[in-house]
């Protein structure tokens, strides 16, 4: 039998429709080792986040047309911050907090969710699409002296692009399949019990795998017939996670984040997902303690959506957006972005908000400085074909 790859999966359900690009399925979290202290979190905004509704340009004089409806509390002299994203409102009060407005990779006019997710994590031109093989963050790890993939886990049964390539990469899915009798759990802990790496990590990939104290009982064998019986981590629980194993030996962690497709009912999805967001940057401080202040955060998406909403009172499939950075390490408090305006002929092809800057080119420069990456093999090796231009100083 050929191997089911995601692409395969998802392209064989199109019938489904697109918000399968946000599938509950595709939220895979791999965590690496590297040498020294800084931490990288990159998480992947799966269905395209509304970048105007998450950091709404108020001070833009075309915006309140575009988008009536309730006011975000303002952020700075310019944007404001959606309301499912006010607990983080403290972190950037602590200048760790930032985003980045009107970015997007090099991906064009196709609007597809499955080839811009596939190019977000490859980091490469558009022209590579149909052969990308790799993904700029397991590129990083390659260029990276001493990196190793001692501990890495996947929490989902996806597989992330952004971590396939040459450096080594464990994978584990600790779906429905590990749920295990007491019995089986105690001969777990009992062959596990002098490696305490290992028996640790088991332990909460079974409390993962139940979905926390809030997913209810474990299921009956009967129960495991049914695809819905089988229980999802939570976003805080899977950043917990994620967290406990950034405090020891790992130092780079990517997991994503679905349910950002808001093609309908855009008042009522987006909320939802922006606080399953807040709600894992804060878990990722909180489990993160001490070493918050060698971490930097950033949430990233394939594209935006569009500026005018459609007849659904959702958003189609757009162009420029923006990412979310968060930690101790950024030098945050502060949106970047060169606003290309909101004037209808301002927009890419009348409908998008403008690209003004290519979010690899900060992505690259985060790296820079968390790992003094040399410029030359961030531009050619990590994201082949970029011009990183002038450093946005994200990074304290």
């Amino acid at each position: 039998m050929s191997r089911l790859t995601r692409r395969h999966f998802l392209t064989r359900s199109a019938a489904l429709g697109c918000s399968l690009a946000a599938s509950p399925l595709v939220t895979p979290v791999t965590l690496a080792s590297a040498p020294g202290d800084a931490r990288l979190v990159v998480i992947i905004l799966r269905g395209a986040l509304d970048g105007l509704d998450a950091l709404p340009p108020l001070g833009d004089a075309d915006f309140a047309a575009l988008r009536p409806g309730p006011a975000a509390a303002p952020l700075d002299g310019f944007f404001g911050l959606h309301p499912s994203l006010e607990p983080l409102r403290p972190m950037w009060d602590k200048g760790a907090l930032a985003f980045a407005h009107a970015v997007s990779t090099p991906y064009r006019d196709k609007r597809s969710h499955f080839d811009g997710q596939d190019l977000l994590e490859a980091g490469t031109e558009m022209d590579a699409l149909g052969r990308l093989r790799d993904g700029w963050l397991n590129r990083l790890l390659t260029l990276m002296p001493g990196a190793v993939a001692e501990t890495a886990y996947s929490v989902g049964r996806g597989d992330m692009l952004l971590m396939r390539g040459a450096a080594p990469v464990a994978n584990w899915s600790p779906d429905a399949a590990l749920i295990l009798s007491p019995q089986a759990e105690r001969l777990l802990e009992g062959i596990l019990h002098g490696d305490p790496l290992f028996r640790d990590a088991a332990a909460e990939a079974l409390e993962l795998s139940r979905g926390g104290a809030e997913a209810g009982p474990v299921p009956t064998a009967a129960d495991m017939m049914s695809a819905s019986a089988a229980p999802a981590a939570r976003p805080d629980a899977i950043a917990a996670f994620a967290a406990g194993r950034l405090r020891e030996g790992a130092r780079i962690a990517a997991f994503s984040l679905t349910g950002f497709d808001t093609h309908a009912k855009q008042h009522a999805a987006l909320p939802r997902s922006l606080d399953r967001l807040a709600r894992a940057i804060t878990a990722l401080k909180t489990g993160l303690g001490p070493v918050w202040q060698q971490t930097a955060i950033v949430a990233v998406t394939e594209f935006g959506r569009t500026v005018r909403l459609n007849g659904s009172g959702g958003t189609d499939h757009g162009t420029a957006g923006a990412m979310i950075m968060a930690g101790g390490a950024l030098r945050g408090g502060r949106v970047v972005a060169d606003w290309p305006g909101l004037a209808e002929a301002d927009l890419y092809q009348r409908r998008d908000l403008r690209p003004t800057r290519d979010l690899r080119a900060h992505l690259a420069w985060m790296i820079r400085h968390l790992y003094g990456t040399d410029i030359a093999a961030l531009e050619r090796d990590i994201f082949p074909g970029l011009d990183m231009g002038p450093d946005p100083r994200l990074i304290g």
